[in-house]
């Protein structure tokens, strides 16, 4: 369990008079600057888009699709190319930024329904981000979509430590962009869409498109920013688009119009797809001069990213915006594309303007940076590392890990390892394949037969980097 610390436990945690510098706003970050005011715990804000491409934003490389204001923010901020998701679909991924563990330790490991609405719940005792920080003295809301645990589970939002929760319990009734109804804490609200024979889980086609549900959402989140700016708050984010409709049929991209793409000559679904992601860039850069504007900004640290790679899904081509950018993959591969994902940071006055870093980071870091920039320390047991030492421009101080790691069930186990320049894939079967990702980061060239020593080391890491799962057994071959 997180607790709070002296201020001198709390300063060697950190990173010692540093971080307490560049908490404290003072200009050089230096072991010996001395905060010239009182360090004061952040509001945090974390924005998660749903598959959303590594290679879809205009400061990530892309050219088609327009997204000033996401780009204006990694310019004002730090930008990461080496982070990665908690998993290379949506459950698995947001339950690894909840609890700071990898898949080979989380509790949900893969997208498991459970009827008739909702996912695998996390069981009552879960140590998750909300919890600690309302421990910390923060208002805790959640706005959007979450997947770990449907309407009066153990998993329901307000259970896990929310003191606020308004949009979709499952992730099935979250493809709807046009429902009958979303949830405000644990009661339904009912929405002007009219869904003839509408499911039991809500997934079904509007035929009156009235109140587009990720508008509804916004607006929530700038009410619940305005109305907490004297206090102190954590604001998780968490969007829908730019994921696919899959009741849709063809044409599953939903947005209200085609905004600045209607002439295009591209197919409707992705002149869609191109406008939900502009659409998106457009509240995040709400949200940030709602912050500003309230003379909150420099006691607000904003993250944005995505909870996996692109998908292939609703009629859309990844493909057509290059979605992935440079890297191999889309959702639910083990490859980069699957799992590494845009992450910027945005803290005026604290983190340096237009910086750019490689550390290597995933989800599960998430939490343990909270307790930092919480006054606290990260609790123990858990996968991730604190990222307040790179945030704040003093990488000699930030921890490195030892390998990332991913499993993954839906066809078949497979299980994934990111070891310096190394990133390897055990596939379905027991076969495994190495990349050197320094000179091969499209992973074009499986060069594991040329490394036996990497390929033994990986294995050993493999076999130990799990705890066993009812849920999610592991297809153990070829001695993994």
């Amino acid at each position: 369990m997180a607790r709070n610390l002296n201020r001198r436990d709390f300063l060697r945690s950190a990173g010692a008079g540093a971080v307490a510098a560049g908490l404290a706003g003072c200009g050089q970050l230096t072991s010996r600057t001395k905060p010239k005011t009182p360090v004061r715990k952040p509001n945090i804000i974390f924005i998660l888009a749903d598959d959303l491409g590594y290679g879809e934003l205009g400061c990530y490389g892309q050219k088609l699709i327009q997204t000033p204001g996401i780009d204006r923010m990694a310019a004002e901020g730090m930008r990461f190319t080496d982070h990665y998701a908690g998993s290379t679909v949506c459950a698995p991924s947001r339950c690894c930024l909840m609890t700071g563990l990898h898949t080979g330790h989380a509790y949900v490991r893969g997208n498991k329904e459970i009827q008739p609405m909702g996912q695998l719940a996390l069981p009552a005792d879960t140590e998750t981000l909300p919890k600690m920080l309302k421990r910390a003295g923060y208002k805790t809301a959640l706005i959007g979509k979450w997947g770990l645990g449907g309407p009066g589970s153990t998993g329901a939002p307000n259970n896990q430590g929310f003191d606020h929760f308004f949009g979709y319990l499952c992730q099935r009734h979250a493809h709807n962009y046009y429902p009958e109804f979303l949830f405000r804490n644990d009661e339904r609200v009912p929405l002007k869409n009219k869904v003839p024979n509408a499911r039991e889980d809500g997934a079904g086609v509007a035929t009156e498109k009235v109140e587009y549900a990720y508008d509804l959402m916004e607006q929530e989140a700038l009410q619940f920013v305005t109305e907490n700016r004297d206090g102190l708050f954590f604001l998780y984010l968490a969007v829908t688009l730019p994921h696919a409709n899959n009741e849709a049929g063809r044409n599953g991209m939903e947005v209200p119009d085609s905004g600045d793409y209607a002439a295009k000559d591209w197919p409707q679904t992705e002149k869609g797809r191109a406008a939900m992601i502009s659409r998106l860039d457009r509240g995040v850069d709400r949200l940030l001069r709602r912050v500003r504007n309230l003379g909150a900004d420099q006691n607000t640290i904003v993250f944005f990213s995505s909870d996996n790679g692109p998908h292939r899904e609703g009629g859309s081509d990844p493909n057509f915006f290059n979605s992935g950018g440079p890297l191999r993959g889309i959702k639910r591969d083990l490859h980069e594309g699957g799992i590494r994902v845009p992450l910027i940071a945005w803290w005026p006055g604290r983190i340096e303007t237009g910086t750019v870093t490689g550390h290597v980071s995933a989800f599960w870091d998430f939490l343990p940076t909270c307790a930092v920039l919480a006054g606290g320390k990260p609790p123990e047991n858990i996968d991730g590392l604190s990222m307040v030492p790179t945030l704040l421009g003093i990488g000699r101080k930030q921890k490195q890990h030892k390998f990332l790691y991913w499993e993954f069930h839906e066809r078949g186990s497979a299980q994934a390892v990111r070891l310096g320049r190394w990133k390897a894939i055990r596939l379905p079967g027991g076969t495994l394949e190495l990349y050197n990702l320094e000179n091969d980061l499209g992973e074009t060239t499986d060069v594991a037969a040329h490394h036996p020593e990497i390929v033994a080391k990986i294995r050993t890491y493999l076999a130990e980097a799990r705890t066993e799962s009812e849920f999610w057994p592991l297809d153990r071959k070829e001695g993994v």
